[in-house]
């Protein structure tokens, strides 16, 4: 389980430390977040043009590079941040599929939006919070620890969450992309929800605990 949000702050300070090692390890904690992402924006368009990992990997490393631009305080700002620099690389990658040299900064910000808007699709997947900005807050506080738990789910639960969810297809078309009934679809869907607020239950227990 990633850590509690209680300890942002800590890791938040580690990552201002001249160390590679340990801010590739805490930057390490946002990998399934990303290519949770990436992989919603290459299915979009480009599904088995890129791999969402390598494009992961690149976003890290560019981070990495890059940390003493980061002026932010908060996780939110952090992670505001990283999605910026995989809309860069995203684009760079469409670039190079299509023989292209020039920077597109409208493509960029597009891409970015779309990443935000994805990433606002799950911090709400297992609930509606409503508008208020303490929702919201809370909402995005758990983005990071409900991809990580998308990937524990069996691969049929993942992937009907990710498709209604996240890409908020219809369960007709879910059903088809799945090769399964309507019906089917609907409770494969109710038993994934199920599944992963379970899940989230279990490690805020395991959290209070600790």
């Amino acid at each position: 389980m990633s850590e509690s949000t209680g300890s942002g702050s800590r890791w938040l300070a580690a990552l201002r430390e001249q160390d590679p090692r340990l801010r590739a390890q805490i930057l390490a904690r946002f990998q399934p977040w990303l290519r949770l992402l990436a992989r919603l924006q290459i299915d979009a368009g480009w599904q088995g043009k890129f791999d969402p990992s390598d494009v992961v990997q690149q976003t890290l490393l560019e981070a990495c590079r890059d940390l003493a631009q980061f002026r932010g305080q908060t996780e939110p700002e952090l992670m505001a941040w990283l999605r910026q620099i995989l809309a860069h690389v995203l684009a760079h990658e469409i670039r190079r599929y299509r023989g292209t040299e020039q920077r597109d900064l409208g493509r960029e910000v597009a891409l970015e939006n779309a990443l935000a808007q994805s990433s606002v699709r799950l911090g709400a997947i297992l609930a509606d919070r409503g508008p208020s900005p303490s929702a919201q807050a809370v909402a995005r506080e758990e983005e990071l620890v409900l991809a990580e738990l998308l990937t524990r789910l069996p691969e049929d639960y993942r992937e009907v969450l990710v498709l209604r969810n996240l890409q908020e297809l219809p369960h007709e078309e879910v059903a088809r992309r799945m090769n399964r009934s309507v019906g089917a679809v609907r409770m494969l869907w109710v038993r994934a929800l199920v599944r992963l607020r379970e899940m989230m239950v279990a490690g805020s227990d395991e959290s209070a605990s600790d």
